[in-house]
């Protein structure tokens, strides 16, 4: 079982296929595999049926009867990341089918052994992060349809692989990926700039940096999306439990035992936004300079990025500063480009809380008050919506006060006249 290696000597620092990205997808995984070689089938199988294995509560026993796969079979990124995604689905599906308050303390040896050795292999943790859940998870329903396009939602695209959610984890999952994909003009924009600011090209410079505002702005457009496809109730009360981990969450406060690969348990962050690539990248080139605590947990956020991606967004942290060069040009339309960026980006930020207000302060005080209710039951299948994460992210942050801190100090990245 091994990685494929193209280690050809990028001609530039900071090429983008060096990095593992993509000229056309960014961070996303270009055409992800959809199947895993014929020894894998049990995975597959059982990966296809989880939504009704999950609300039906046979997902645990079905794992029990699972046969203990040898990695050995799977060749090259592609299968890696393929099996790592269904791996991170079934074990998500695997810990929180009864809900927050039925978890389990060990992840059985047949299915934590080979998720063990995949995620060593990738440089990813075993537990369902952005890297599986968006950038690896989108097929198109026909091959030789176009890309990812934003009108109408994905026409031609869909998930590899659900859990339960229906029609607003798909729409969830696939927002995302849009937001991903609105990212692209910025990331290469990103190496024209740092390649400007060596060259003391301020007309390059000023280009790269409109290029890099409009991929922001677009990337708002693109989470606007979210209210059109995705229900904050079904969200709240099904989704969100399957996205939480097992590291700063009241829920499983001592983290989970992965049979066969440590007696002791381990403690993992659940999916957050905070693992996606792109805004660490624009941070770095912006000289965005966050708050200690919140700087803490985006540097943590960045361990469950596949590594190229992590090593692109050091690259940037160490190249020459841009904002220096924009500083020292004096030229009114480099700072004004600039402050363009950073009060684009601001302004993502900003619409996120939006977002995040609706879809889990809102419905979380919804939730409340149906728990409240003496007909509530237990488990995500029958609708009984969590509580262990009401004012925290699935990544285990104080989601409100982190995102109105990045928000506050991106806008002091501001260049003042």
């Amino acid at each position: 079982m091994e990685a494929s290696d193209d280690t050809e000597e990028p001609p530039l620092p900071l090429a983008l296929a060096s990095f593992q990205v993509s000229e056309e997808f960014g961070f996303l995984l270009p055409d992800p595999l959809t199947e895993l070689p014929a020894p894998y089938g049990p995975w597959m199988d059982m990966a296809r049926e989880l939504p009704q294995l999950i609300t039906s509560h046979r997902l645990r026993s079905r794992v029990h009867q699972m046969p203990q796969l040898s990695t050995q079979h799977l060749r090259g990124r592609e299968e890696l990341h393929l099996a790592h995604l269904v791996l991170s689905f079934i074990t998500m599906g695997y810990v929180w089918q009864e809900g927050e308050e039925g978890t389990v303390q060990v992840l059985p040896r047949n299915l934590a052994v080979p998720y063990w050795e995949v995620s060593q292999a990738l440089g990813l943790p075993p537990i369902l992060s952005h890297a599986d859940f968006v950038l690896a998870n989108w097929r198109r329903k026909d091959p030789n349809g176009g890309s990812p396009s934003s009108a109408p939602l994905c026409r031609n695209l869909d998930t590899i692989i659900t859990l339960p959610g229906g029609e607003s984890l798909r729409g969830f999952i696939l927002v995302t990926l849009l937001v991903e994909k609105a990212a692209v003009p910025g990331i290469k924009a990103i190496t024209r700039a740092l390649g400007a600011v060596v060259q003391c090209d301020e007309e390059t410079l000023y280009r790269a940096l409109e290029e890099l505002a409009g991929a922001i702005e677009a990337m708002s457009e693109a989470l606007r999306r979210m209210h059109d496809y995705v229900d904050p109730e079904v969200f709240y009360s099904v989704i969100r439990i399957f996205l939480s981990g097992w590291k700063d969450n009241p829920a499983m406060a001592h983290g989970l035992v992965y049979e066969g690969v440590s007696p002791e348990p381990m403690a993992f962050s659940g999916g957050s936004a905070a693992q996606s690539t792109v805004l660490h990248a624009f941070d770095e080139l912006l000289g965005i300079c966050h708050r200690e605590d919140s700087a803490a947990f985006l540097r943590r956020m960045r361990e469950y990025m596949p590594p190229p991606h992590r090593a692109f967004v050091e690259e940037i942290r160490g190249a020459a500063s841009l904002r220096q060069l924009v500083l020292s040009s004096g030229a009114a339309r480099l700072r004004a480009a600039f402050n363009r960026c950073v009060c684009a980006l601001a302004d993502f930020r900003s619409y996120h809380i939006t977002i995040v207000t609706k879809y889990i302060a809102a419905a979380a005080a919804k939730a409340k008050a149906r728990r409240a209710e003496p007909s509530a039951r237990a488990g995500p299948s029958a609708g009984k919506p969590p509580s262990a994460l009401e004012a925290k992210g699935t990544g285990g942050s104080h989601i409100f006060s982190f995102l109105k801190s990045i928000r506050d100090t991106t806008r002091e990245g501001m260049i003042s006249a």
